[in-house]
C-alpha cells in the first residue's frame, strides 16, 4: 500500500528563540515556560499533519537539521568556515538527542488519544556526506568517522509502543552528486568510506526493522544503488530517475522501491511556474519574472494574494503519481509526497494545504 510522508521541515509561525531555548530545555530534562512551549509546538505540528491524513509524518522540524545533529557531537570546534576536528569524535551525551522525537515518545499515548490510532514516524536525519561539506580540512576518513555518530544517534532515538513508533528513517544527502568531488571519485578511498558510512547507517536501521531511506536531490551520481541495506531512493519530482527505463531495471536487480515525488516544495519556482501559465505576455525575460516574483512575495506578506493558488494542484499531483506507478509498477513504489522540505513556503497553513493535497491525490 501506498504510504503518504512528509520530509519535516515547515514554517514556523511564533517565537524561534523561545522555540530554541526549550529544545535544549527539553533534551536536558529542564521542566520551564520554554521547554512545555517547545512540547506544545511539536505536537501541534505532528497532530496537525496526522489529522490531515499523512501517514508516517516526520518529526516536525522547526530547527536547522544539520545544526541538530553537529551540535550533540563532542570533539568538533565551531569557527567561521565550519568545523575542525580536535580529537577522536564522540557524542556529548548517551541521553536522548532529538528533544522533538522525545516529545513524540513522551506523548505517544496523548497523540493516539488525539488522533484515534496508533501512529507511525518518519524521522530525517544529515548524512556524512553532508556533514561533512561542513568540514573545510577532512581527509578520506571523515566519511566513517560521521557514519559511526549517525548511527549512534539512531541507536538512541530509536522507539516502538503500543500507541506509536519509528517506522522509517530517511538519511538526507542534498549535496551528493550536485558537484565534482575529487574526494569521492571513481576508484578512490574516499568512495569506499562514504559507501561503507552509508551501509553502517542502514545497516543499523535495517536492523530495527523498519524501512530506510535515501532522500538525494541528484541522481546523476549512482553509488546509492550499491547500499546493500538501502530500502528507498527519494529525489526531487524532475529528477531523471522517475523517468529513465534504466531505473526499473535496476530497481528491481538490485531489490529496491522509490518514493514518488508528487509536490514541488521551491515556492520561488512555483510563483514563477504560475506568473509564465497566467501572461499575456509569452516573451518574459528572466529580470522581468524576478521583480514579478518578488512583488507576489510581498502580496503574500501583505495578505493580498492567498499563497494556495500557487501551489501544485490535486489533479497534478495524481498525474505525477500514475506515471511514477505505470513507469515501474505499483509494487516498487511504497511513498509518495513532497519533494522536500516545506520551510520555504511563506505560512504554515500554506503548507499543511500542501500536505492535504498530497493525502487527496
Amino acid at each position: 500500500m501506498l504510504k503518504s510522508c512528509d520530509s519535516g521541515s515547515f514554517p514556523f509561525f511564533s517565537d524561534i528563540t523561545k522555540f530554541l531555548m526549550g529544545a535544549e530545555h527539553y533534551r536536558l530534562n529542564q521542566i520551564d515556560e520554554s521547554s512545555k512551549y517547545f512540547e506544545e509546538i511539536v505536537l501541534e505540528n505532528f497532530v496537525d499533519k496526522i489529522k490531515i491524513g499523512i501517514d508516517v509524518p516526520n518529526y516536525p522540524q522547526f530547527r536547522d537539521m544539520n545544526e541538530m545533529f553537529l551540535s550533540v557531537i563532542d570533539g568538533l570546534e565551531k569557527v567561521d568556515k565550519g568545523y575542525f576536528e580536535t580529537k577522536s569524535l564522540s557524542l556529548k551525551t548517551n541521553k536522548h538527542l532529538l528533544p522533538e522525537i522525545l516529545v513524540l515518545e513522551k506523548n505517544s499515548k496523548l497523540i493516539q488519544e488525539k488522533t484515534g490510532s496508533p501512529f507511525e514516524v518518519r524521522v530525517c536525519v544529515t548524512g556524512p556526506y553532508t556533514l561533512a561539506s561542513f568540514f573545510p580540512y577532512k581527509d578520506e576518513r571523515i566519511f566513517i568517522r560521521l557514519g559511526n555518530i549517525i548511527s549512534q544517534i539512531l541507536k538512541i532515538i530509536f522507539f516502538s509502543s503500543k500507541n506509536g513508533k519509528i517506522s522509517l528513517v530517511s538519511v538526507d544527502e542534498p549535496l551528493f552528486g550536485l558537484m565534482d568531488d575529487p574526494l569521492i571519485d571513481f576508484g578512490s578511498e574516499g568512495k569506499e568510506n562514504l559507501q561503507k558510512s552509508w551501509e553502517t547507517i542502514f545497516y543499523k536501521i535495517k536492523s530495527m526493522n523498519i524501512h530506510s531511506m535515501l532522500h538525494l536531490h541528484s541522481t546523476a551520481n549512482p553509488l546509492f544503488w550499491d547500499i546493500q541495506h538501502l530500502d528507498v531512493i527519494d529525489s526531487h519530482v524532475n529528477d531523471p530517475l522517475h523517468q529513465m527505463k534504466k531505473t526499473g531495471e535496476m530497481l528491481e536487480s538490485k531489490d529496491k522501491f522509490l518514493k514518488a515525488s508528487i509536490a514541488v516544495n521551491d515556492f520561488d519556482l512555483l510563483i514563477k511556474q504560475w506568473i509564465i501559465s497566467s501572461s499575456q505576455n509569452k516573451e518574459l525575460t528572466e529580470s522581468t519574472i524576478n521583480e514579478l516574483i518578488a512583488q507576489v512575495w510581498n502580496q503574500i506578506k501583505n495578505g493580498k494574494i492567498d499563497p494556495n493558488i500557487f501551489l501544485d494542484s490535486i489533479e497534478t499531483m495524481k498525474v505525477r503519481i500514475v506515471n511514477v506507478v505505470n513507469q515501474f509498477g505499483a509494487n516498487r513504489v511504497l511513498y509518495t509526497g513532497p519533494e522536500c522540505g516545506l520551510k520555504g513556503f511563506p505560512t504554515y497553513n500554506n503548507a499543511l494545504e500542501c500536505l492535504r493535497r498530497v493525502v487527496v491525490a
